[in-house]
Formats: structure tokens, sequence, C-alpha cells
């Protein structure tokens, strides 16, 4: 291990033999962590935290602080994080907020600094949130998400994959995937057509995003009716049944297109 002589780690923490610990850090005693993680200086893991391989955590950030939830009385909680994540400057992840629960972040993401995961939030896999995106509680993101800078998601919204939002955007309802959002409040302007193609989605299925777009978002029908005219085709894409259920089982409802 080359841990720092001013760094902190616990005897009970669980650490590999090649943790790599920089200056001033500390690792609380309940911290477990995966092979060939770097924490930088001045960080501090603590709780019930669960750190996977190959991340690499920059200086000054907090991770598995307690909630920021008056409802919080010191119940045990709990935080995830997968593998190969990179988590940047002064990034503050907390823990879930009622006894047993946990804020869960997947594999492969970027955490830009000062970025904020509250409590009991999921993050799917390769997602990126640029400087100073935050999270309220209970925010659940879906793969291949992307998250402008200053960019706030009010608690208990859901971001479809492959979704885009533009930075210093206000997100009080659900962003459908596949879709380009921005705004205060965000509203959806279109496809994530680079975000797609990047991820090498079929031409044949991009067009029938874009129709099933221009039927929900741009046609004035009610999200309804526009669900029923896009459902007429009896043979709709893996896709397409995605994104009808996603809104369908919309808790807060879908943002709305930009006419």
């Amino acid at each position: 291990m080359k841990i720092h002589p001013t760094a902190i780690v616990s005897k009970k923490a669980q650490v590999p033999d090649d943790l790599e610990v920089g200056p001033y850090s500390i690792i609380g005693d309940n911290v477990k962590i995966g092979e060939g993680s770097c924490i930088g200086s001045f960080c501090v893991i603590e709780g019930n935290t669960t750190l996977g391989k190959n991340c690499k955590i920059f200086n000054g950030a907090i991770i598995g602080g307690i909630p920021q939830d008056l409802k919080y009385k010191g119940e045990k909680t709990f935080l995830e994080i997968g593998d190969n994540n990179i988590i940047r400057e002064y990034c503050t992840f907390n823990l879930g907020s009622q006894s047993g629960a946990k804020t869960t972040v997947g594999n492969n993401n970027l955490f830009m600094a000062y970025s904020h995961i509250a409590h009991d939030c999921v993050v799917g896999n390769h997602c990126v949130i640029a400087n100073a995106g935050t999270l309220a509680g209970h925010v659940k993101l879906e793969d291949h998400v992307v998250i402008g800078g200053l960019t706030a998601i009010h608690q208990f919204v859901k971001v479809g994959k492959f979704s885009i939002i533009g930075g210093c955007s206000k997100v009080v309802q659900d962003i459908p995937p596949f879709s380009m959002c921005d705004g205060h409040p965000a509203r959806v302007y279109g496809l994530n057509l680079v975000g797609l193609k990047r991820a090498k989605f079929s031409s044949s299925v991009i067009r029938e995003i874009s129709y099933a777009f221009k039927i929900i978002f741009n046609s004035g029908l009610s999200i309804k009716s526009a669900i029923e005219r896009i459902s007429e085709n009896k043979k709709l894409s893996p896709e397409i049944t995605y994104l009808i259920d996603f809104i369908k089982n919309s808790q807060r409802g879908v943002c709305r297109g930009i006419r």
C-alpha cells in the first residue's frame, strides 16, 4: 500500500494491498475498497461505504457522508459504488436515508468536480455528470446519461437512458430516454442524435425513435393519445416499447416538448 504518513486508514476498514491514499485523507471503520483504487488528498470516505475496483477519487471528495435529510436519525444505511468510476475534486456522495436503504452507483461513470449525489439515488453505468451537477434525494439515472454543469434534478425524478441534459437546467419532471433536454424548467428539444450514433444505434431504429418523438412531443396530442397512435403499429421495436413503458410508468410526468 502507498498510504501517505498523514493519512488515517482505519484498521477495521477492508482495503486492498495496492491501495493508494494521499495526504490527510481519512478512511473510516466500515469502508470497503476494491483493488486498483486510488484516493487523493484531503478526502473522507466514511459510513457503510463500498467502493469498487479501479476507482479514482480526487482531492477533497467526501464519500459516504450522512444524508442531508432532517428525517435521518442515525439509522444504519449504505453507499455502494461500482468499478472504474472517476470522482473528481470536492464531489459529495451521501448514504441512504432510512434503515437499510442505500445510495447506488454503477460502473464506468465520470463525476466532475463538485457533483453531488444525494441520499437514495441510483446512478447506472457510463454516465457523465459535469461540474456541480446536483442530484436530489431518490433520483434515478439510467445508463449512458449525460448531465450538463450546474444542472439540478428534483427529488424522485427519473432520467432515461441515452439522454442528455444541457447545463444550468432545472429538472422537475422525468427526462425521457434518447432525448436532448434543456431549460428552466427543462423541456425536450429533440433526440440525442449524437449520443445515439456514438452508441451505434442503427439508422432504422433512430428513424423510428425520431418519428415517435414527433408524435409524443411535437404533435399537440396528449401523451395518452400520442402513445395510442404509436401503438397502432403492432411491430414496435424494443426501443419504442421501452420509451412507451418509461412514459406510462412515470410518477412525476415527463418533460414536454418545445413546439
